[in-house]
């Protein structure tokens, strides 16, 4: 049971797909209604704020490179890719902590909520940060892949026409479909044409098309969605405290969990053939998504509780 993740187990639901969506080319017309649609479910000023694209991945070394190679500042401990990226497109990378020190980049990345402690950072002090690089000509990216569960008040969707900044939104984790590989970046229409002509003609498949503007469509589904994992979150911190596991931060995705036991607990629950995500480098931090049903609800209190019997009899 693969609980390492963050996606969302109750995928939105699957559908039959037109057979154009795998026998023709994908159409320019849909990818404009694509993006359409997201600019309203995202909140960005209009389609010619969003570049489209085959998942957020394949966009991080193309959006580091609309700066000339300088200094890239990524707001740590965050996602791992985000400094492999800005080195790719020869930047000098550094992670740091202290989100004041960001200005003082030529390209500035967080990931807002973050990744993996659901860290979030406040609207304004993003926007005084971006007005601090964009005078000097540097650009603030801000992933905002679990903004659909997360403060959407601090979003920066509807600031990227400014310039100087870029917001990444994945589709893939809140909707559960991280196979269909779609995500978007929104900025200014300037730049959200460069980074579709990086991309190039066909570059969000058919079947992405189709999932996309259904999915980001569905609002009635988005909301019951978001209820449902505020429900399954508190659920999970609840069994987590049954076992004296402390929550430590998350989002309703995940939980983030800082402890000294933490290793231990990877171990046992690893043993009963249930994987959460680990950190080499700071061991006492675990990541936890949440179960799909009740069967892996089950699997994981009986899990949990192997290692609180073992803890005890160590003790």
């Amino acid at each position: 049971m693969d609980l390492s993740t963050g996606i969302n187990p109750h995928s939105y639901p699957l559908f039959e797909l037109p057979a154009t969506a795998l026998t023709r080319l994908p159409e320019a017309g849909q990818l404009r209604e694509l993006a359409e649609i997201a600019a309203g479910a995202y909140g960005a000023p209009s389609a010619a704020h969003v570049a489209a694209a085959p998942g957020t991945q394949i966009l991080l070394p193309r959006v580091a490179s609309l700066v000339r190679p300088g200094k890239a500042l990524v707001l740590g401990p965050t996602y791992a890719e985000h400094a492999r990226a800005a080195a790719i497109a020869g930047h000098a990378v550094a992670e740091i902590s202290d989100f004041d020190a960001l200005a003082e980049a030529d390209l500035a990345v967080l990931v807002n909520p973050n990744n993996p402690d659901g860290r979030v950072i406040e609207k304004a002090r993003l926007l005084k940060l971006a007005a601090r690089l964009r005078a000097k000509g540097g650009l603030l990216v801000v992933d905002e892949a679990f903004m659909d569960v997360g403060p959407i008040e601090h979003s920066l969707a509807e600031d990227v026409g400014e310039g100087g900044i870029v917001v990444l939104r994945s589709f893939g984790k809140f909707f559960g479909l991280a196979g269909v590989r779609l995500g978007f970046a929104l900025a200014d229409p300037l730049t959200a044409e460069r980074l579709d002509a990086q991309l190039g003609p066909w570059a969000v498949a058919g079947p992405a098309l189709e999932y996309g503007i259904r999915a980001l469509s569905d609002t009635a589904w988005q909301n019951d969605m978001r209820q449902r994992l505020a429900q399954d979150a508190g659920r999970l911190d609840a069994l987590l405290r049954r076992f004296d596991v402390p929550v430590a931060g998350g989002i309703s995705l995940f939980r983030y969990l800082s402890f000294a036991e933490a290793s231990s607990l990877f171990s046992a629950l690893g043993s009963n053939g249930v994987l959460v995500r680990h950190f080499a480098e700071r061991p006492q931090v675990l990541r936890v998504g949440l179960p799909g049903d009740e069967a892996d609800w089950q699997r994981l209190d009986d899990a949990l509780a192997a290692w609180a019997q073992n803890q005890r009899e160590r003790a």
